[in-house]
């Protein structure tokens, strides 16, 4: 990936924009790969002491160690893999190009395809469920798919007229934030059933999105811009970044302390609850599209150089 001549191109691939997954098919099962670690990574979840991440070729890679191993799950997928929910220590999802869905009872040894479309060539992009039956998955063109049965069944439905790519949702105390493109937010008070337009004051894409609580959320996105509104979208401030590169992901690891990740190597770190923000960056400036904790106070960085652990003393 580090031939990627371009930033912009950088961030389409990350986020599975760069096409609908027709290079990488999703029948038959994940190539194995023994540098899988180091191939383009994109999301991961933490549950317990189990580290688990996911990206190209239907990679899904687990680590009961830290993050000093990893080995590869069995996946029913090649596609790309965008994001992944796990609801607890055995129950989670997983989402990607030809708007598969995959899910797993074990922990994440093993995956079962529950949903796959690659006719209506629209990824998937994040993924999210509120208990362990319901939960919706986001995408390109404004693709909505919601299940109320476990992911058994997903039915088709829409956020707004305008086909916005969902990138990034998020949720607190029953409400649902989501970011899209074109500087445009949804919020659903309804589990996702209806959702109305939220305008933060720039047009860029928002590629990352939390909920603190129901009225308080933070989003960022392109040309490293970032905005919290505490009172459920209504008004936006701005949060100084120092930095124009393009953020993808943000973490909570904390009451107050929130970690956001970007291209050119950014590292943003807020203990004031995102009212502020410290820049850093890795040395050789590789794009991050994610990060987990350690239980050491480290991060798991995800992105473009596969997974690398960063001492709690960067």
């Amino acid at each position: 990936m580090k031939s990627i001549r371009s930033a912009a191109c950088l961030v389409a691939a990350m986020l599975a924009l760069c096409g609908s997954g027709a290079a990488e098919s999703s029948g038959g099962t994940s190539v194995t790969a023994p540098h899988a670690a180091r191939a383009l990574l994109l999301d991961g979840a933490r549950v317990d002491d189990r580290l688990i991440v996911v990206g190209s070729r239907g990679h899904i890679l687990v680590s009961d160690d830290e993050a000093e191993s990893w080995r590869l799950a069995s996946s029913p997928a090649r596609a790309m893999l965008t994001a992944i929910h796990m609801h607890d220590a055995r129950l989670g999802w997983a989402v990607g190009h030809d708007a598969i869905i995959l899910r797993t009872v074990d922990g994440g040894d093993t995956w079962q395809r529950v949903h796959h479309a690659p006719e209506e060539e629209r990824p998937l992009l994040d993924v999210l469920f509120l208990n362990a039956k319901n939960g919706l998955a986001t995408g390109a063109y404004g693709y909505l798919l919601s299940t109320d049965d476990g992911g058994e069944t997903w039915v088709t439905g829409t956020v707004g007229e305008d086909d916005y790519h969902m990138n990034a949702v998020t949720s607190a105390a029953g409400v649902l934030y989501a970011g899209a493109e074109a500087g445009i937010a949804y919020r659903s008070d309804d589990g996702g059933a209806s959702w109305r337009s939220l305008e933060p004051p720039y047009s860029g894409s928002w590629f990352g999105a939390i909920a603190l609580d129901s009225s308080t959320v933070i989003l960022a996105g392109l040309r490293g811009r970032m905005y919290r509104s505490d009172d459920g979208g209504s008004n936006w401030t701005r949060i100084p970044t120092d930095t124009k590169a393009s953020l993808t992901s943000i973490l909570r690891v904390g009451p107050e302390k929130i970690i956001v990740t970007g291209l050119d190597g950014v590292l943003l770190e807020s203990r004031d609850g995102g009212r502020s923000a410290s820049l850093q960056r890795l040395p050789d400036r590789a794009g991050v599209s994610g990060a987990l904790p350690l239980s050491d106070g480290g991060l798991l960085l995800i992105g473009e150089f596969g997974v690398r652990r960063l001492p709690a003393d960067r």
